[in-house]
Formats: C-alpha cells, sequence, structure tokens
C-alpha cells in the first residue's frame, strides 16, 4: 500500500469514528491534521510533542476532541469506548490516550 493509499484509508476510518460517536451521543470539534515541519519543531521544543516524527507530517495523525453534552471530554476513562473503537477498525490505528497521554489524538502507524 502506499502513504496516499494509508492516508485514504486513514480518512475513511476517522469518517467511521465520528459516525461510530455521533450515533452513541458524543459531539466533536477538530484539532490538528496536517502539521508543518516548522510546527512540528516548536511542539517538541516547548514539550507538547516527544516526538520529531509525528505522523500528522505525514497526514496519518487527527486530533479530535469529544464531548458529552457539553462536557468536553479529556480523561482516558470517558474516552476509552471511543479510543477501543478506533483501534478495532484495522490493526495500524492506534489512539494516543493508550499512551497515557494524548487521548484527542486519533493514528495510522504505517
Amino acid at each position: 500500500m502506499t502513504e496516499r493509499e494509508h492516508q485514504s484509508a486513514f480518512a475513511r476510518d476517522i469518517v467511521r469514528l465520528l459516525q461510530f460517536a455521533f450515533t452513541n451521543g458524543y459531539d466533536s470539534t477538530f484539532g490538528e491534521a496536517q502539521r508543518t515541519q516548522e510546527q512540528q519543531k516548536i511542539y517538541f521544543e516547548s514539550g507538547k510533542s516527544k516526538t520529531m516524527n509525528s505522523y500528522h507530517l505525514r497526514k496519518l495523525a487527527f486530533d479530535i476532541f469529544f464531548f458529552k453534552g457539553p462536557k468536553l471530554l479529556s480523561s482516558k476513562e470517558d474516552l476509552q469506548e471511543i479510543g477501543d473503537y478506533w483501534t478495532s477498525l484495522n490493526p495500524l490505528n492506534q489512539w494516543g490516550g493508550n499512551w497515557g497521554w494524548d487521548t484527542p489524538h486519533y493514528e495510522r502507524h504505517v
């Protein structure tokens, strides 16, 4: 599979994730998807990112913020259902909440 094909499959899985969330009573807003090297460097140097090899640079990561009513959900416990669904869609999918810190982050490892 080419990287562009992985990007398309990733985008389709994001749609499935959002449909699952909406069906199960969640609402969402978008965060970051594609990121430049310059922005990644700023995040890395400030401690907001732990790597210079973010999947955002390859269009294979997306930050999505989920809500129940007016409440922004940010804990792993609040988002485990969504994270589990994401990882069930494809074995290449990873959820940042499983790393213990980046709950809005959904990515595909290739």
